[in-house]
């Protein structure tokens, strides 16, 4: 991590490396070591040389030392400190210029046309590397854009502390076997995701300040594009609609401590995920996928589950599930 902030290839912190587990190197002991020729192994050591991590030996002008981590990196560190310091200095007056020109923006510079599937991921991944405080989404069928588990911008994103809420829509819960245990990831690092019947649209909000909505069509991807909603009272509309939804939507319980039980450890981890999706409105099968168990195993359950709440009925379980606290 300290030579990929430095700058430094991995051939030249290796040859550090090398250079600093020894009192003094030649040219061609490093390059026996590497498997290299040996003009490219006195290459490297000049480069070191000229970054200030390597120096000439004094009794032998053909071999060369390693400069002192602390006085070597250090300067280095110090240069790229000052460096970010004048980079936030720079970005702070581009926003605020990008403010004072958002401000005066007409109707239609309101909403910027993204074209193609390339440059849509591109933006998508642009905007969650950006946020700085939360994440606003609605999921639905199908994804064109990242799918989930190439997502990686939104795991270093809540990483530094991102919030993410997120809406799914029953349908693409059914469909994806392995979305729950996605779920799961998320809800552990203190993300939000609930579930309703359908969605009007995909949705992707950063911050409360743009808003990605693709508008793709699923039989020609090519063709696939989408709307960067800039600040207005189209983007409020945008974020009314969510939290609209999100009132309105079913909260997926992954874990038993989530759930205050009438007895002790008579719920486990597959009891709460079980009743979370009966409650989203998955059937039977869709639930046994979901969690890659049997669905004579998961009609067993939800009959313990009834009786647990002495209930008659599903319909009368999800309302003493309610009334009880379980979800």
């Amino acid at each position: 991590m300290l030579f990929d902030v430095l700058g430094l290839t991995e051939e030249e912190a290796l040859t550090y490396r090398a250079l600093l587990a020894r009192p003094s190197c030649a040219p061609a002991e490093l390059a026996d070591e590497f498997g290299m020729q040996e003009p490219k192994a006195l290459c490297m050591l000049g480069r070191l040389e000229q970054l200030g991590l390597a120096a000439r030996s004094g009794e032998d002008t053909s071999r060369f030392v390693a400069s002192p981590p602390a006085v070597a990196m250090g300067v280095f560190l110090a240069q790229r400190q000052n460096e970010l310091r004048l980079a936030e200095l720079e970005l702070s007056s581009l926003e605020e210029t990008y403010r004072a020109s958002a401000s005066g923006r007409t109707l239609a510079d309101v909403v910027d046309v993204v074209q193609g599937a390339s440059a849509m991921r591109q933006r998508f991944e642009q905007l969650q590397n950006g946020a700085r405080r939360e994440v606003l989404t609605f999921v639905k069928a199908p994804m064109l854009v990242v799918p989930p588990e190439e997502n990686t911008a939104e795991n270093v994103a809540v990483a530094r502390g991102v919030t993410y809420r997120a809406v799914i829509e029953r349908p693409h819960l059914e469909d994806n076997p392995a979305l729950l245990a996605e779920i799961r990831d998320l809800t552990a690092r203190g993300s939000q995701v609930r579930v309703v019947d359908s969605l009007p649209l995909k949705l992707f909000v950063v911050d409360r300040e743009l808003a990605l909505v693709p508008v793709a069509d699923a039989a020609s991807p090519a063709d696939s594009g989408a709307l960067m909603v800039h600040r207005s009272g189209l983007l409020d509309a945008l974020i009314a609609l969510f939290e609209t939804t999100w009132a309105s939507s079913h909260h997926i319980v992954a874990e038993a401590g989530c759930l205050r039980e009438i007895e002790p450890g008579a719920v486990d981890e597959e009891d709460v995920q079980i009743l979370s999706l009966l409650v989203a409105g998955l059937n039977d099968k869709a639930i046994a996928t979901q969690l890659g168990t049997s669905l004579r195993t998961v009609q067993r359950r939800v009959h313990a589950l009834l009786h647990l709440a002495d209930a008659q009925t599903r319909l009368q379980l999800g309302w003493r599930a309610a009334r009880l606290g379980w979800i």
